[in-house]
């Protein structure tokens, strides 16, 4: 009797510990969460390094939390310019969820700016692959651009109009197709994908002169392919 009561009071404390134990894995989840709101907060008020804070206060508590880890990538690939760093955390997002589109739509926009155009291409198509994502145009469209940097067009068109098909009033894919056309002389449809792109843009609404001289501001500051891009628009709405 005395063995048992001994197996017994073992086994309180074994429930008792593992019950702590969950009670304070779910608070530290809860504190993450609470961290990652307030960061998600402060980064809509363009508060970036109080966001960052509290993004790593939250990974710091849950290292385990994609949403988390995908806040910290968007910082470092955005705000920081520090892209390596992005791709890591981005890869560690979809290590823990491989369905995660948002994660591998980042984690491709952070290889592009690395020149690693064939692993974005792959992130790209791996976000687009989950027929549960919310916003594929997104990928879609960044797919597009890579395969226009590489210079493969056809497959650059193929990805735009797989973007445009899913929103329509999205003008960025069809600026890209403008682009893409333009780069095979073939000026018509460039400048018909380029008087599409004008229209659907809510700030344009089809006004060209309004689009031009936007497009000649942005080229003061903009360098490397985004100026190159808004020559070449520049030059698409003169045909």
């Amino acid at each position: 009797m005395k063995h048992l009561s001994t197996i017994y009071a073992a086994l309180f404390f074994l429930m008792f510990f593992s019950s702590c134990s969950t009670i304070q894995t779910e608070s530290s989840d809860q504190k993450a969460n609470a961290h990652y709101k307030i960061g998600v907060g402060y980064l809509s008020e363009n508060k970036i390094q109080q966001a960052f804070v509290e993004f790593q206060r939250a990974y710091e508590l849950n290292p385990g939390n994609k949403e988390v880890l995908n806040a910290i990538g968007i910082i470092y690939l955005l705000y920081f310019d520090e892209h390596q760093k992005a791709v890591d955390f981005f890869q560690n997002a979809v290590k823990i969820d491989p369905d995660y589109s948002e994660g591998h739509n980042n984690l491709g926009f952070a290889r592009e700016k690395l020149g690693q155009f064939d692993a974005a291409i792959a992130s790209y198509r791996k976000a687009t692959a989950n027929l549960r994502y919310a916003t594929p145009e997104k990928a879609f469209t960044n797919m597009g651009r890579v395969y226009y940097r590489s210079g493969r067009y056809v497959e650059a068109i193929t990805a735009y109009k797989e973007a445009i098909k899913r929103a329509p009033l999205l003008d960025s894919p069809h600026l890209g197709l403008s682009l893409c056309y333009n780069a095979m002389r073939k000026y018509g449809d460039a400048s018909a994908a380029m008087t599409q792109a004008i229209t659907v843009n809510p700030k344009y609404k089809g006004d060209a002169k309004l689009a031009a001289r936007d497009f000649s501001a942005q080229r003061s500051s903009a360098s490397g392919y985004d100026q190159k891009d808004l020559a070449d628009y520049l030059e698409i709405l003169k045909y």
